[in-house]
């Protein structure tokens, strides 16, 4: 098989590697790709938001499978534009990707069926929005912008002040851009965080194993919200108790609701929760792999993902037994100096293999470039170092062994993940 994997960023180059591992893959093609990801795939020069591009190098090299890895294409209709030509591709249509692109959307489904969601309420414009936070004296609350907007339109505010400021920046400071043109302010809940990535074909659900993100910036869940900085798997507060709980309240019920609407979901479908004193709640969904949280769920997946991702597209994933290795994985994420706020870019690198990696460990590239055999970084969240073992310590040990192996100017990273404190 030939496939072309869409996106830039460590999520892509883990499917890719795990892709690899297929006897059925004979090539892999990235549009646009990153430094490290040239080492296992040929990067081809198309925008991941170029649908004609990407459908005309898909017809004129007769790729296989196109997997659709980022947000913004699966919202702006690339899996539609690609079978609409007859060429294969994994992921939702627009229409179901609206699960993801708006939170207005995704906030009255749960209200709609049941699904148990935060309390919240919707505004078009930020004088209502200040009068209803300032009114009920809103804090602490959730102040999240409608669109896409990189994982980071989500504030969570302390006190009012916090509330007033968030939505004078997303609403009349464009600061997501017309992501923030309506705005969702929701209850703030407490309690655990939990991801739970699934493989669906709008007929099944298949949830894969659980893991937790650390989105704050700074060690002590302090500092801005970010993509991620780092996540382990399996999620120490997700039994199989919960799972059960969550499959029955939520994870079949978001399945049977997009039916019933006409957004029949075919992909990957991320959950992520937040396990309350009143039982699981859905926090958001993602219409796709959610990064870094694919680096540390793919490791652990023993059966081929090239037959799942088939099976996805074919409505046969009822007839596959998806296994799972046993033991843990961790991610720490380098970041860039400055991020999530500004950074410098061109930053030479030092410690990694000509192939991109380091002994003991599973180096995925983000922000990287690949220049006359040297890495530099391009982005704010560089690599994502992950490592496997039988235990969560064991992991996390081997992880921040392969970190301290490799350097550039400004390198951030959280010391802390997978044993900092959850806040209650």
């Amino acid at each position: 098989m030939k496939i072309l994997m869409i996106g830039s960023g460590g999520r892509e180059h883990a499917l890719i590697k795990k892709l690899l591992e297929s006897p059925k893959v004979e090539k892999i093609y990235c549009a646009p790709g990153n430094g490290g990801i040239a080492c296992d795939a040929e990067n081809v020069n198309i925008s991941a938001m170029d649908i004609e591009g990407v459908v005309n190098f898909s017809k004129e090299n007769k790729i296989d499978l196109v997997f659709v890895a980022p947000d913004d294409p699966l919202a702006a209709g690339m899996v539609d534009a690609l079978e609409a030509e007859g060429i294969r591709a994994f992921g939702p249509k627009k229409a179901a990707a609206e699960i993801e692109a708006s939170k207005v959307f995704s906030k009255n489904l749960m209200k709609k069926y049941g699904i148990p969601t935060a309390d919240y309420q919707v505004f078009d414009n930020s004088k209502d929005a200040l009068d209803y936070v300032v009114n009920n004296n809103m804090a602490p609350v959730v102040v999240k912008a409608d669109g896409l907007a990189l994982g980071k339109g989500v504030l969570i505010c302390q006190t009012v002040e916090d509330a007033k400021a968030a939505i004078h920046s997303i609403m009349d400071d464009k600061k997501f851009g017309e992501s923030g043109s309506r705005v969702v302010i929701e209850e703030f809940l407490t309690g655990p965080e939990v991801s739970v990535l699934s493989f669906t074909d709008g007929k099944c659900v298949k949830p894969m194993v659980s893991s937790k993100d650390h989105k704050r910036a700074l060690d002590g869940d302090k500092g801005l919200n970010t993509g991620g900085m780092g996540t382990i798997s399996p999620n120490p507060y997700y039994t199989d108790e919960m799972a059960e709980i969550c499959r029955k309240t939520i994870f079949e019920p978001t399945i049977e609701a997009m039916n019933k609407e006409g957004r029949t979901f075919k992909g990957c479908l991320y959950f992520g929760l937040m396990l309350t004193p009143k039982g699981p709640k859905v926090i958001e969904y993602n219409a796709r792999f959610g990064d870094p949280e694919t680096q540390v769920v793919l490791p652990r997946l023993e059966t081929d993902l090239v037959d799942i991702c088939e099976a996805v597209i074919d409505g046969t994933l009822g007839d596959i037994d998806i296994k799972w290795k046993k033991g843990a994985a961790a991610c720490v994420v380098m970041a860039s100096g400055g991020y999530p706020e500004s950074y410098k870019k061109g930053i030479e690198m030092s410690g990694l293999d000509e192939k991109g990696g380091v002994e003991g460990a599973i180096v995925y590239h983000a922000g990287t470039k690949l220049e006359n055999g040297k890495f530099y970084t391009n982005g704010g969240r560089v690599l994502g170092v992950t490592a496997v073992d039988d235990t969560l310590e064991g992991a996390l040990k081997k992880a921040y062994e392969a970190v301290e192996k490799i350097s550039f100017e400004g390198a951030h990273y959280r010391k802390d993940i997978g044993t900092c404190p959850v806040i209650v």
